[in-house]
């Protein structure tokens, strides 16, 4: 068994206390060292995908035109393109170029210039990562929009999600491309759900599975801590081999529904365990779900619930790993 986390702009600046959320995005060197920081504080751990360059949801959104807002201690927000509110039909998008639209460059050029230290420090760029089609359509329309569109105007929904698939095949060669040390795809898609199983049929998995075999690779990992009971059953034969999940799903339950080709990656509370609980609550929620798992921890990574949300302490994180290696 292992013990890891997905450590993303939310926590990590916070926790170091060198950075806003905003220094975080826009100083390089806060950014390594920040990331640097975490991992030599919990050697122990495996933070993924590693490295991480992100803008927020804003990376994939901005390559389309949306408008982004930047906040010093919070999230930056992508607009929908129209204002939210609208129109419940589904939007006619031209393809962007990822090698030079919105922010793609930048995300791209962050680990170019971060490269050489990253590997001087022992470690790789190892996993392309996007935000999946969905959540992507729900960010440029508005979520309530999307999810109305779906179901009344099919069409342009379908027309729609295939630009947007076409472009993620894209960003992910790009990646690819650019680092041949990348062996891992990493899709990040809440959206998932919230819809329902016939959706998940017709829009989620034929998707999904044309962005995991964008490229060759060994680890295709998706991130959906919402409802996952919705697609588990479909992770398998999408090509997904890493689930993360929500922490309202027992893990036992998921293993049954996800089936054994699929490892899982979860599944304390994030926020009410891990954030504002004390260490012993920490221990005490690694043991319930390992009684659950009734010693079996075979394709079993321990990690939260979902990322790491903002105010997880040292001392929880470290009582989180401590009692995983147990």
């Amino acid at each position: 068994k292992e013990s890891s986390s997905i450590p993303s702009c939310p926590w990590l600046p916070e926790w170091s206390g060198q950075a806003s959320i905003l220094d975080y995005y826009v100083s390089d060197k806060l950014w390594f060292e920040t990331n640097m920081a975490a991992i030599r504080t919990f050697p122990d751990a495996v933070f993924l995908p590693g490295f991480w360059s992100e803008y927020g949801m804003c990376t994939e959104p901005s390559a389309f035109g949306s408008k982004l807002v930047w906040h010093e201690h919070e999230l930056p927000f992508a607009s929908a393109l129209n204002g939210v509110g609208a129109g419940e039909k589904a939007l006619v998008l031209e393809k962007p170029d990822p090698r030079c639209s919105g922010l793609m460059p930048f995300t791209l050029r962050r680990l170019q210039l971060a490269q050489p230290a990253i590997e001087a420090e022992g470690h790789s760029i190892r996993f392309a990562v996007a935000r999946g089609p969905l959540n992507i359509a729900s960010f440029l329309m508005g979520t309530t929009e999307f999810l109305m569109a779906m179901q009344l105007d099919p069409d342009g929904i379908a027309a729609m999600l295939e630009v947007i698939t076409e472009f993620l095949e894209d960003w992910i060669k790009v990646q690819a491309a650019t680092f041949p040390s990348i062996r891992g795809v990493f899709i990040l898609d809440d959206i998932v759900g919230f819809v329902g199983p016939d959706d998940v049929d017709r829009w989620v998995a034929p998707s999904l599975r044309r962005v995991f075999s964008a490229i060759d690779s060994d680890i295709r990992f998706f991130h959906n801590d919402a409802n996952g009971v919705i697609c588990a059953a479909r992770l398998a034969d999408i090509g997904v081999n890493l689930f993360n999940f929500s922490f309202e799903h027992p893990i036992d339950e998921m293993r049954t529904l996800a089936g054994d080709k699929v490892a899982l990656l979860g599944n304390v509370p994030p926020r009410d365990v891990l954030a504002v609980g004390l260490p012993d609550d920490v221990r005490r929620s690694v043991r319930e779900m390992k009684m659950r798992l009734k010693g079996d921890y075979s394709n079993v990574v321990f990690s939260c619930g979902g990322g790491l949300p903002p105010g997880v302490p040292t001392a929880n994180l470290k009582a989180f790993i401590d009692e995983a290696a147990v």
